[in-house]
């Protein structure tokens, strides 16, 4: 138990008190994903898995995101995802409806997200399903954009993303953009500095060239990945793509 006190009490101090995201217990959560059943995966990844669910206290759809235990992404990703989302709000990102950490259990719970990712109506896109039109891909390439604004502009201190990319921009029913993922943010610099030095964390294609190879992370870095996804956004092609020729497996250099 006393972990468990240690993250409550850290996203309380860290916080300031201020935390609007619900402490749920690992029942609750079990409840929703009715046990995290099998068919209500709805996507996996590095950091683990995603169920839908229902809240049925709330009476709501949401998104479970479980984090693996073995994985990279310890209690300092889970506490900056709480900690970002809990006191930063805006149209354009996710909503974090609570979490649970209740014993090595690390679950995330956000407002579910009907449409999926970009990632699945541009780059993943199945036979049965129609291309975005030019007017939505504008509408979520503004959208996307506003929260990045939000994030460097707003936000005080600044919070660079770091992982700005097709999958981690998530769509309602509406299509309108929210981004999702803040594990790997990072607190921007402050005062007369500009960049920060950092361990390079991301993914390849989407991260700007001059923090792939020196490590110094500022806002720029976001607005490089924000260009990469743009272009995916107008050719509806992957910034890196194996399966073409070798010349065109870059979209950048291509």
């Amino acid at each position: 138990g006393s972990k468990r006190r240690y993250i409550a009490e850290e996203i309380e101090k860290l916080g300031k008190g201020n935390i609007s995201a619900e402490i749920f217990t690992y029942k609750e959560v079990s409840a929703a994903t009715n046990n995290f059943k099998p068919e209500s995966l709805i996507g996996e990844g590095g950091f683990g898995r995603v169920y839908k669910g229902h809240l049925n206290s709330k009476n709501i759809d949401v998104a479970v995101k479980q984090l693996d235990r073995n994985g990279f992404q310890g209690n300092k990703e889970f506490l900056v995802e709480v900690l970002v989302l809990s006191l930063l709000h805006h149209p354009n990102l996710v909503n974090l409806v609570g979490y649970c950490a209740e014993g090595t259990q690390r679950v995330l719970v956000y407002e579910y997200m009907q449409n999926g990712s970009l990632e699945d109506h541009l780059l993943n896109l199945s036979p049965e399903r129609k291309p975005l039109d030019w007017n939505t891909r504008m509408k979520i390439a503004e959208g996307a954009a506003r929260g990045l604004e939000y994030l460097h502009e707003t936000a005080n201190p600044p919070v660079i993303y770091r992982d700005f990319k097709a999958s981690n921009i998530l769509l309602d029913v509406d299509f309108n953009p929210r981004l999702s993922d803040f594990g790997l943010a990072k607190l921007g610099p402050v005062g007369e500095k500009t960049h920060i030095s950092t361990r390079v964390m991301g993914t390849y294609g989407y991260c700007a060239p001059e923090y792939a190879s020196t490590g110094q992370l500022s806002t720029k870095s976001d607005v490089y990945s924000f260009g990469v996804v743009f272009l995916e956004i107008i050719t509806g092609r992957r910034v890196i793509d194996t399966s073409r020729p070798s010349e065109e497996q870059n979209l950048i250099t291509w």
